[in-house]
């Protein structure tokens, strides 16, 4: 391997420099038997991130008008009780939040089905503590969802 080929593999990832010696990685969601594109493949981390944030803006509303009466810092540790219950409720029930029903998304087991309620309490609690739903497999799953055997996908 002369320097350039050194350089380039360098500069171009690891990722890069692993299929140039014939790893193949696949489409995310290949490993969990899920499609490609349309319904049921792996949902795109724009939908999910907006659904969080749509999900997020319900929580702060309902906190803010009707439980801290106004109080802002109150607002916010309410807002964290209410979003925990609105997932709890809406995943463990219809297996969608109401930004993930706005956006077309839906949690569901990795074999497909419903989550448990054990496992929507798992999923839920480590998505409140915001590290493991930030740190993601090839799949684009946080440890949140892998810890509860979950994987969001499109409806």
């Amino acid at each position: 391997m002369d320097n350039r080929q050194a350089i380039g593999s360098w500069l171009s990832g690891p990722r890069a420099a692993a299929e140039e010696m014939g790893a193949d990685f696949g489409y995310r969601g290949q490993r969990l038997g899920l499609p490609q594109e349309g319904p049921g493949a792996v949902a795109p981390l724009g939908r999910r991130f907006g659904a969080l944030f749509i999900d997020w803006t319900v929580c702060m509303v309902i906190a803010y008008g009707l439980l801290a009466q106004g109080d802002q810092q109150a607002a916010g540790n309410w807002a964290l009780a209410v979003f925990l219950v609105l997932s709890l409720l809406t995943v463990g029930t219809i297996g969608s939040t109401p930004g993930k029903r706005i956006l077309g998304l839906r949690v569901v087991a990795e074999g497909g089905g419903r989550l448990g309620t054990g496992r929507v309490i798992v999923r839920t609690v480590l998505l409140l503590l915001v590290i493991p739903a930030l740190v993601w497999d090839r799949d684009s799953r946080g440890l949140h969802d892998r810890l509860a055997r979950a994987v969001q996908v499109r409806i």
